[in-house]
């Protein structure tokens, strides 16, 4: 699964990583070493922009957008169960009524810097910190979608998501049997195209990343102080001292 990340690269870098139109202005999030649910997030989506009188361009446009972690189903009674939905199984996606519409007509990218995930081990659960080596972005596939309160008309629209997540593969499955759905570049125009909306045009997708990206990501443990979420700087990206990495990569009971 994936239950926290670090997103620290200011809007400008990502939009020209991900060759898109940073529209977030003021609301863009702060930069965040350790994003967890149901804060705003950075995403990617591609959409057909409209006239101010409400009319289909005809184009399409890659823009940056703000959305809270955690999807909330158009048509949930009220939006308190965001929280346990910051994760959409890629396997089962298509069938579930929270996931499938927005599988088939509302995906969209999730910028990371890396992940956290934790291992346990005997008693203690360690946290490691996975990022590509050469220093650019993830980008974790990711679904998307809107909710209103109908109890409050005049309250803004809700736009949430979640991260699809698949198996684990290579060093990765060492440390959690799960992890992002990891899109390289040239699948990019694929899951973004908002005018493929049937789940099979991006099926070949939800798979596996394949074995030449994984070997592209460096994987450290790192200090527990990334388990609060108080703590919020560039030291939770730190690798661990030597001595305390031997002991961690030892043999395990």
């Amino acid at each position: 699964m994936c239950g926290r990340y670090a997103s620290a690269k200011d809007p400008a870098t990502l939009a020209a990583e991900f060759d898109a139109v940073d529209t977030m202005g003021d609301s863009a999030p702060d930069l965040d070493y350790n994003v967890a649910p149901t804060k705003d997030v950075v995403t990617v989506v591609q959409r057909h922009p409209r006239t101010p009188e409400g009319v289909d361009t005809g184009r399409t446009e890659r823009t940056l957008r703000v959305m809270k972690w955690g999807l909330v189903p158009s048509w949930a009674k009220n939006a308190a169960g965001g929280a346990k939905m910051i994760n959409a199984r890629s396997e089962s996606a298509a069938e579930k009524p929270a996931f499938r519409k927005s599988l088939a007509e509302r995906r969209c990218i999730i910028p990371a810097d890396g992940w956290f995930e934790w291992r346990r081990d005997k008693t203690a659960k360690q946290p490691f910190y996975t990022t590509p080596r050469d220093g650019g972005s993830l980008a974790m596939a990711g679904l998307w979608t809107t909710w209103r309160d109908r109890a409050d008309p005049k309250a803004p629209i809700l736009i949430t998501c979640a991260v699809l997540t698949t198996d684990a593969v290579g060093p990765i499955a060492d440390i959690h049997d799960r992890m992002p759905l990891l899109l390289a570049p040239g699948s990019w125009a694929t899951w973004l195209d908002p005018d493929a909306t049937d789940v099979t045009d991006v099926a070949e997708l939800l798979a596996p990343p394949p074995l030449d990206l994984v070997d592209a990501l460096e994987i450290r443990p790192v200090s527990q102080a990334v388990n609060s979420v108080r703590n919020n700087g560039p030291e939770l990206l730190d690798p661990l001292k030597p001595d305390l990495d031997a002991d961690l990569f030892s043999d395990r009971t």
